[in-house]
Parts: structure tokens; C-alpha cells; sequence
């Protein structure tokens, strides 16, 4: 293998996480590759919110802002995508789609996660405008609207009485959750919230001069069947899946949780494996663009340390 396909750290994957962690490794003078397959999870978003001092900023400039910076300590990347590594005594390959084949001794993976929406018409079409998941990425920006929130699991329940901070004019459709399902405690929270509670499942979503306008109930024995509410705004949580093909194919440990396997990791980023490190939604389901790109920047100190150290403790061998 050439040395122009030996790098001392590649990440996998140039969103927040990935190139915060480049970021820091190329400041080290690292040899650093990003290998960025270009789906960033919050590409429907047309603002990002809650990043200090990039408040507001859309999703897609902040990513030119720092592929600008890491570009500046002589971090490369390619818009590629990693299908395959191994492990061995040297550290990892890393097989690209596009047929290069590179070389680390430390691998970062900030591959995120993916969002599978729930299948109801129209509203993969209004995600990330009128139909949000998120009240702390969005609730500002349609705060006081008459405001929906679809009922995927038991858990809805939670966004629902969330979103109450931004609107008191909540109706909560239970889609997927029957009403027996409710305990009394979320009954009880609902009511002194002011949530409506909506029995039935939801047919589609009303769509009027390019703006949500309602939100149907589907057909059937429910005394509210065919009803059209009307709603300007839509909350409804996708179920997240992990993309951890890699980390699973490296033998990572993971843990289970409510929202997906995600690596067990220490608190600096580093997983089960030696050398392999997870950052950003890669390594939990919670972390907005601010957490994941701090999460990067730890795990890029930390491997710059263990990189160093490791260098000195062979010298002295």
C-alpha cells in the first residue's frame, strides 16, 4: 500500500462529530482522512438552532464552514463511503465504494444515524418544515400554532406534554397507541397539561397552498372517523436506526436501548475495540449538532494522546 493511503486517524463520516474530531487531530498534525458520504441527518432542516453563536444557521453552510477549517491543517477529504473494515495488530483498513482501499491507526466512527418516518401521507414531504420531531430544535419557531403530535409509541406521550411549553393549543393524535395504553399518571399529565387526547388512527395530513392546514383521521368505528383537525404544525418522532454496520463489523460491544444498539463507550469516545472510537449520533440517540461536535472534538484529543503516548512507550521499549 502507497503512503498516500496510510493515514494515522480516518473518520468515518464528515457531519458535526466527524469533522470536529478532524478538527482537533488536524491542529495535532495528524495525518487525518474524512470520508464523508454526504447524507447529514438533518438535511431537511432549514435552519439549525441551539448552537451557540451559529444559531439559526442552516445545516448545509455550517458543514462548508468546516470543511473549510479542517481543510486549512491539511485534513483531506473525499466524498466517498466506507464498506468495509478490518482490524489487525497495525491498526484498520478501510474500504471505500469507490474502490481505494486506506490504511489507520485509529479509526473514528461518526456515521449518525437515520431517521425512518412514520408512513402517513404527506408528511414525509413537510419533514423538517411543518411536521417536526424536535421542540428544542423547532418549538421557538412554531411556538403559539395550533399544534399536533403523533402518537408512534407509549413514549409520545413524553413530546407531547413537552411541546406544551411552546403551544397551549395541543391536540395529541394516538395514531398507533390504543388508549389503554395510557397510564393513569400520563392520563392524569395530559389533562392538567390541557393535551387533547385523539382517539384513532391518523389517514393523512391536509395540505393547502403549500402549508399543513389539518391532520385526518382515518375511516372506521371510532366516532371521530374522517374528522379533519385543524392543525398548522405537526410534531411526529421518526424511529431512529443506528447506522453501526461498521462498528458491529469491528466487534464492538453494544448496548440496547429503547432507540436502537449504540456502542458502549468510555467517556471520551473510545469503544470496546482498541483504536476504535464513536462520536456524535453514532454513539447515542440524544446528541444534537452542539453534543455531537463536542463529543467529536474529545474523542479527537484523546486519540491525539493515545497516539503520543503510545509513540513514546515503543521508544522506550
Amino acid at each position: 500500500m502507497t503512503e498516500n493511503n496510510r493515514y494515522e486517524v480516518v473518520v468515518v463520516g464528515g457531519g458535526a462529530a466527524g469533522l470536529s474530531a478532524a478538527l482537533v487531530l488536524g491542529r495535532a498534525r495528524r495525518r487525518t482522512l474524512v470520508v464523508d458520504a454526504g447524507e447529514p441527518r438533518n438535511t431537511p432542516s432549514a435552519h439549525m438552532q441551539g448552537y451557540l453563536s451559529r444559531d439559526g444557521m442552516s445545516p448545509a453552510e455550517f458543514l462548508a464552514a468546516g470543511r473549510e477549517e479542517i481543510a486549512r491543517y491539511g485534513v483531506e477529504l473525499v466524498r466517498d463511503r466506507v464498506v468495509d473494515a478490518d482490524r489487525d495488530a497495525e491498526g484498520f483498513t478501510a474500504t471505500l465504494a469507490g474502490g481505494r482501499t486506506v490504511r489507520a491507526r485509529q479509526l473514528v466512527i461518526a456515521t449518525g444515524l437515520r431517521d425512518e418516518l412514520p408512513r402517513v401521507p404527506g408528511l414525509a414531504e413537510r419533514f423538517g418544515r411543518d411536521v417536526v420531531h424536535c421542540p428544542y430544535c423547532h418549538g421557538w419557531e412554531v411556538r403559539d400554532l395550533p399544534t399536533g403530535v403523533l402518537a408512534t409509541s407509549p413514549l409520545s406521550v413524553h413530546q407531547a406534554l413537552m411541546v406544551t411549553q411552546w403551544s397551549k393549543d395541543v391536540y395529541f393524535f394516538l395514531h398507533e397507541v390504543r388508549e389503554s395504553e395510557l397510564t393513569d399518571d400520563d392520563v392524569r399529565r395530559l389533562s392538567a397539561a390541557g393535551v387533547t387526547v385523539v382517539p384513532g388512527r391518523v389517514a393523512e395530513l391536509v395540505v393547502t397552498d403549500d402549508r399543513l392546514t389539518g391532520v385526518r383521521l382515518a375511516g372506521g368505528a371510532c366516532a371521530e372517523a374522517g374528522t379533519v383537525h385543524d392543525r398548522a404544525v405537526l410534531y411526529a418522532a421518526p424511529r431512529a436506526v443506528p447506522c453501526n454496520d461498521l462498528l458491529v463489523k469491528l466487534g464492538a460491544e453494544l448496548r440496547e436501548t429503547p432507540f436502537g444498539a449504540y456502542p458502549v463507550i468510555d467517556e471520551r469516545g473510545l469503544t470496546s475495540v482498541p483504536g476504535l472510537w464513536a462520536a456524535g449520533n453514532a454513539s447515542g440517540f440524544a446528541e444534537q449538532v452542539i453534543n455531537a461536535a463536542s463529543g467529536g472534538y474529545r474523542a479527537g484529543a484523546a486519540i491525539n494522546t493515545d497516539l503520543l503516548m503510545g509513540d513514546l512507550d515503543d521508544d522506550t521499549r
